[in-house]
């Protein structure tokens, strides 16, 4: 494997390993030549995995402590890896319900700014979007795609530089949820109505039809995330 490969497979595993429990906060990782001989890697690469964990708010090391796991409250939760770490394995209700907070939280205020600020033709690309998801159907994989890329447009339109960037940095956040959903025996294209509402509320510029719009939208998709979630318990 390449030292990158090594790194990345490391990362994963280590990272896992605390998200899981497996390490509780407080605990300390066993000494490097210990890992080292564990994971089949030099000092020099979990040397490099611990900085990149430290980045993350997991872990800190001390000097003549040694490094140990930081309290979760400490994590960034929205960071990439530990979303998919926290979400790669088996999710719950309460899990899902956390990710629908976030959005909820952000996308009904960006959509009631979309409404005042949005141009011409970032309008016409929301429609764009809408008639891609048409043609995708009940396809869940294919809906999925401009799916996302509506949810961050929606953002990006609120005109506001702080809450576009969020676009980036929930993209694994919303990815997530739509993959949760993607067995939902309903399928996706029962959510267009709410979609095309949307898009018509911001080119009428109605900044509280478009926000309450979104929030139907939002929860319409959790109820899908749960009846997934329950199917796979079954």
């Amino acid at each position: 494997m390449t030292g990158s490969s090594l790194h990345t497979r490391v990362l994963n595993e280590i990272g896992q390993s605390i998200v899981r429990g497996d390490l509780l906060p407080g605990d300390p990782l066993p000494n490097a030549d210990d890992w080292s001989a564990a994971h089949g890697v030099s000092r020099t690469v979990l040397r490099e995995v611990i900085k990149v964990l430290a980045g993350k708010g997991m872990v800190e090391s001390r000097p003549k402590i040694g490094t140990r796991v930081r309290p979760r409250r400490d994590w960034n939760f929205l960071d990439p890896d530990v979303l998919l770490w926290r979400y790669g394995g088996r999710t719950t209700a309460e899990d899902a319900r956390a990710l629908f907070e976030l959005r909820r939280a952000i996308e009904p205020t960006a959509g009631a700014l979309a409404a005042e600020r949005a141009t011409v033709a970032e309008i016409k690309h929301l429609r764009d979007l809408l008639v891609e998801m048409e043609r995708a159907g009940d396809d869940g994989a294919r809906f999925a795609v401009p799916d996302l890329a509506f949810h961050q447009a929606v953002l990006r339109m609120s005109g506001n530089e702080l809450i576009g960037s969020l676009a980036a940095l929930i993209e694994t956040a919303l990815v997530i949820s739509f993959r949760l959903s993607d067995d939902n025996p309903q399928g996706q294209s029962h959510s267009l109505p709410l979609h095309q509402q949307v898009v018509d509320s911001i080119e009428n510029r109605d900044g509280a039809a478009a926000g309450r719009a979104l929030v139907s939208l939002l929860d319409g998709a959790e109820e899908d995330v749960k009846r997934a979630l329950a199917a796979r318990q079954r």
